[in-house]
């Protein structure tokens, strides 16, 4: 399954609906599921580290506009690309060593925890 790493709180956000667009200074052409991992740092209390939380539908990705502020929970910034983030899915949490970019992390470590 492709997945991302996103630092706390935004990945918690996500997970909770919060944060329904994830901005990042690149374009990815993939759309589908993503399983959200939360980075190893920084480390915030009350908030994973270093886990795969859910998944979500990644449907779509463009420029950022002012009006995408609200639902990346950040201001625009220079060069910022929206991804639009639906259908949140939480699974049991577990570790994942994260990396950069759009990566693969094993279906079979999802279906042995399953989705909730």
């Amino acid at each position: 399954m492709k997945a991302i790493s996103v630092k706390q709180p935004w990945a918690s956000m996500i997970i909770r609906g919060q944060k329904t667009i994830e901005t990042r200074t690149w374009a990815t052409k993939y759309r589908g599921d993503l399983l959200i991992v939360s980075s190893k740092n920084p480390r915030i209390a009350g908030h994973p580290t270093g886990r795969a939380l859910g998944v979500v539908a990644l449907t779509d990705c463009r420029p950022m506009v002012k009006a995408d502020e609200a639902g990346a929970r950040c201001e625009l910034y220079p060069g910022a690309y929206a991804w639009e983030l639906k259908n949140v899915r939480l699974i049991m949490p577990f570790e994942v060593r994260g990396q950069l970019g759009i990566y693969d992390v094993d279906l079979r470590l999802l279906c042995e925890r399953g989705l909730r």
